[in-house]
């Protein structure tokens, strides 16, 4: 398996349903995307006004935004939030926060951090590193850290994820210096075009962090769907037990053809199967876009479908 440096070049994404049609044929509509982890029943987003769109957004919805972003996250009172147009643009910038050196990056994980840090002129270490990149939980494997894993100067804990289990959350830890979480909203409430994120640190970083992004990055959309979202803990409790339900839904039709399943999370479900290359031929036949990656022949990871979907992947399998 090549270091997450050497192959941060390739980044490695879901997606991709365009060529996939191309080679497999259908129409876009036709085709049951699986390969983004990606919650296939997203929030119900609030109406929005004409001044969302028309005026420049302004202190009091971001405030709202941050204020109910802290008390959904339990973010400690002396860590600062600042919101950004998706958590990608958050990577690409955080490698700046700190004097060039060496990152460790465990593998396999997914590979935007990696390309950051290497297009900073950053170098790879695996012990005495001056910085750290969590993937918590991780993408693809589904493994949680601890606190005892936050043992770099500078540590990125990334919680794309991780709203799928509050309880595992390192937030609690994000007000000491050198540590910065990440918050994908794509993920968990399925808006991923929507394109918001958040990082959460000490002020200091928070502060540098923010002025490499500029003033109004978010959206007045975003802001509304993103401040309606972070309030409604009920849809989030109900969404958690969904999920789960259906990871185990998954879980049983894919064990049914063979597969092993080894890791992932109730967003996405990471299972070992002979030729992964194989599989993802057959799902494709029937209009089925997986996941496979380049360090592995045999690791094959799957989202949810919709719920009305599930019959085209029992047909493909």
């Amino acid at each position: 398996m090549s270091s997450p440096l050497e192959s941060s070049k390739d980044r490695d994404h879901g997606g991709g349903v365009d060529a996939a049609v191309l080679k497999w044929g259908g129409q876009r509509c036709d085709w049951l995307d699986l390969s983004t982890g990606i919650n296939p029943v997203p929030y119900n987003m609030p109406p929005i006004t004409v001044a969302d769109w028309a005026e420049l957004p302004d202190k009091s919805a971001q405030s709202a935004l941050i204020q109910s972003a802290r008390n959904f996250w339990q973010v400690p009172e002396n860590a600062h939030i600042l919101a950004a147009p998706g958590a990608s643009a958050l990577i690409a910038k955080l490698p700046s926060l700190a004097k060039i050196g060496r990152v460790d990056i465990p593998a396999p994980t997914y590979s935007e951090h990696a390309a950051a840090f290497a297009a900073g002129g950053w170098t790879e270490a695996k012990i005495n590193a001056d910085a750290r990149v969590l993937v918590h939980p991780n993408n693809p494997t589904g493994q949680f850290w601890t606190t005892k894993d936050l043992n770099a100067p500078f540590t990125i804990v990334d919680e794309s994820f991780c709203d799928i289990a509050p309880n595992q959350s390192l937030i609690a830890s994000t007000a000491k210096p050198g540590r910065i979480v990440l918050k994908s909203f794509g993920k968990f409430w399925g808006l991923a075009g929507l394109r918001l994120g958040f990082a959460i640190g000490a002020p200091e970083l928070i502060e540098r962090l923010g002025a490499m992004i500029g003033p109004w990055a978010v959206s007045g959309p975003a802001l509304r769907v993103g401040t309606a979202a972070l309030s409604d803990q009920d849809w989030a409790t109900a969404t958690r037990a969904r999920l789960k339900d259906d990871a185990a839904r998954l879980d049983a039709l894919l064990m049914a053809q063979g597969a092993t399943l080894v890791g992932g999370t109730s967003l996405f479900r990471l299972y070992e199967v002979e030729n992964a290359a194989r599989w993802q031929d057959k799902l494709a036949q029937g209009h089925v876009w997986s996941r496979i990656f380049p360090y592995s022949r045999t690791f094959l990871r799957l989202g949810l479908p919709a719920p009305n979907r599930w019959d085209q992947l029992e047909a493909a399998l």
